[in-house]
């Protein structure tokens, strides 16, 4: 087994960029998402994939990528490409990698298996084992039937993501829009999939990503999609274009208000059960009551607003006795 590490990250972000283009491999390291990942999956043409090794192997190695989580995603393991790229990738840039992205999971043994080869490339290189962490694509109906054992798989875990596109197409869903409600239907078909994702996640102290919005130039329709995965408690969101990034950063970030209202909250709490707050369980902060539930709510917030690098503007004052 391998030894966990810390596998949260922020990701509000996630930008993808195809191997085989290596002045996108460029432009990428410029841009302010919080994780790119370096596809060789269907970004590349088949023709292209073994040199989209070595680039992506380049640009890992010799690219400025401060401030960013660096992912590769391979291909699946139904290919007879998936040993091989992660073998280059991981042998050739493995210290300067965060994470191998696996995309159409359907079982937990496919996690496995990339986890055993990951171990073994660790250890013949000389490198930390278990510090390359793995995301799973749940991108079909039977990976996500069996999401729970999925996100059990691997202590190297750290995110599940939505792949829409192979999903509306293993289901049969009527639409050819990636991400958009299929007509006859009056509810949001993605919900029951989406908090399935969320509840396996949150099950196993994963973070949830959803998938990509194809219709890169209509940054206001990615907004209401992206808001609708933030609202229901989703870490973030896939970008396919640079005018997605700043929306995703925004969506997936606390208000300013929201950010200095819950740091208020674990200020105030932090106080009123305190020896010089009277140990109280519970306590008024302005017209709200709080307590331990108010922490905890709090806790969410600030954490994001933290990981966003947010500033407070406001300050916590203990009432007069």
């Amino acid at each position: 087994m391998t030894t966990p590490v810390n596998r949260l990250r922020p990701r509000r972000s996630c930008l993808a960029v195809p191997g085989s283009n290596p002045r996108f491999l460029e432009k990428a390291q410029g841009l302010p998402a919080d994780q790119v990942f370096l596809d060789l999956e269907d970004a590349c043409a088949p023709l292209a994939k073994e040199g989209a090794r070595h680039h992506i192997v380049d640009a890992l190695n010799n690219g400025d990528w401060t401030g960013k989580t660096r992912v590769v995603r391979v291909n699946d393991w139904t290919t007879h490409w998936t040993y091989r790229d992660v073998i280059t990738v991981v042998e050739g840039a493995g210290p300067n990698l965060d994470c191998i992205m696996l995309p159409k999971v359907q079982d937990a043994q496919q996690v496995v298996a990339l986890d055993l080869l990951l171990t073994q490339i660790e250890k013949t290189m000389g490198f930390e084992v278990g510090k390359i962490g793995i995301e799973a694509q749940i991108e079909n109906a039977k990976g996500l039937v069996n999401i729970d054992d999925i996100a059990a798989a691997s202590p190297r875990l750290e995110t599940l993501i939505f792949g829409p596109a192979d999903f509306m197409a293993s289901i049969n869903m009527k639409t050819l829009v990636v991400g958009q409600q299929p007509p006859g239907y009056g509810a949001d078909a993605y919900h029951y999939i989406l908090m399935r994702i969320l509840m396996a996640a949150r099950t196993h102290d994963l973070q949830a990503i959803d998938g990509p919005f194809l219709q890169i130039r209509d940054v206001d329709a990615y907004r209401e999609v992206a808001g609708r995965a933030a609202a229901l408690g989703f870490d973030g969101k896939w970008v396919l274009h640079p005018g997605q990034v700043d929306a995703a950063n925004e969506v997936f970030s606390p208000s300013q208000e929201d950010y200095d209202h819950a740091e208020l909250i674990l200020d105030a709490y932090d106080w009123c059960t305190s020896e010089e707050g009277g140990k109280k369980g519970s306590a008024m902060l302005g017209d709200e009551m709080i307590d331990e539930a108010s922490r905890k709510m709090a806790l969410v917030i600030a954490g994001k607003g933290r990981a966003a690098g947010m500033q407070r503007t406001s300050k916590f004052e203990a009432p007069e006795a």
